[in-house]
């Protein structure tokens, strides 16, 4: 592993814990209004990131078209119809296998990333995928399910990967305080019209001080800091890599159940937590190459900086 990656390996780990974190801490929301306390949840991650702008002088750029759609698509996936369909198919199936489903992600973008940048898959890192994807499977743990919940888990499957795919055009120019605030920000009125179809006027009410305690932490942590940490590790890694940390999330979910008192972790947890950092360590691992010897700059000409300077990034803020 290269020195100069691990900030963005350490932003995309605690962003796919912090996502692991919510199966333990959603617990306490569970019986406030699903798509009401969802609007609420992305009302407030929005303002916060709006926030987060202003003081860090981001100014809020009008998207063009092409990225105004983008934006719509990626709201309506990755958060909107995202939660749509994990909640349907738990209805129709096992959470474990909604889980075990949704968990195959890394395999997911790590042959559909390289192929947006018109490259071929990585071997290693679908082997490296394989394993993370082997690890969430024994850690989530196995059920059952009818057609309809094999089909809402595959929904929640495409729509976990739209959530990186379509937002990487759009870091290039507005960057991940951008994306994050205005892809909440849009999410807000398509849960406020399913939040009116499915619930009526009763979605939305005063939480208890339990249920504002869950809202608050979904919002700052689960939504605000991990969208930027993912967002700013995205681009760094590019899809196929950032992928490989979608293991890390049953790994968020055991460990803040274990702070929680939730009971100790059973031991096909933990061995799927070994198997995921397994996969990891294969997926991220690159060896060092050695650097050939270089001629003796000639006497006429200035020494080259070439090798000294930073190479090029696209400015994300």
């Amino acid at each position: 592993m290269s020195n100069h990656s691990w900030p963005a390996y350490s932003r995309a780990g605690s962003a796919m814990f912090l996502v692991g974190s919510l199966a333990a801490v959603s617990g306490v929301v569970n019986d406030y209004p699903f798509y009401g306390g969802q609007a609420a949840r992305y009302l407030v991650s929005a303002i916060l990131l709006f926030a987060v702008a202003g003081a860090r002088r981001i100014p809020l750029i009008r998207p063009t078209g092409r990225e105004a759609l983008l934006l719509i698509a990626l709201a309506a996936t990755g958060l909107v119809l995202f939660n749509l369909f994990v909640i349907e198919g738990t209805r129709h199936a096992n959470p474990a296998i909604v889980g075990t489903i949704v968990g195959t992600v890394p395999i997911v973008l790590a042959l559909a990333g390289p192929l947006l940048r018109r490259t071929g898959p990585s071997g290693r890192i679908i082997v490296a995928a394989s394993i993370v994807v082997a690890g969430t499977v024994l850690a989530s743990g196995f059920g059952t399910s009818d057609l309809q919940g094999i089909l809402y888990s595959v929904g929640a499957l495409a729509c976990e990967a739209c959530f990186s795919l379509l937002a990487l055009p759009l870091l290039v120019r507005l960057g991940p305080v951008r994306v994050s605030a205005y892809t909440a920000a849009t999410s807000v009125p398509m849960l406020l019209g399913l939040g009116l179809m499915t619930d009526g006027s009763d979605f939305l009410r005063t939480p208890s001080l339990a249920e504002l305690g869950g809202l608050a932490y979904l919002a700052v942590l689960v939504s605000g800091v991990a969208f930027l940490l993912w967002y700013r590790a995205l681009p760094m890694l590019g899809a196929d890599r950032a992928g490989l940390f979608a293991g890390i999330i049953p790994v968020g979910t055991i460990i803040t159940s274990l702070i929680l008192g939730f009971g100790l972790p059973a031991p096909a947890e933990l061995a799927g937590v070994v198997l995921v950092i397994a996969g990891l360590l294969v997926g991220l691992y690159r060896p060092r190459t050695a650097v050939p010897p270089t001629s003796p700059t000639p006497t006429t000409q200035p020494a080259t900086t070439a090798l000294s300077a930073p190479p090029h990034s696209v400015d994300i803020h």
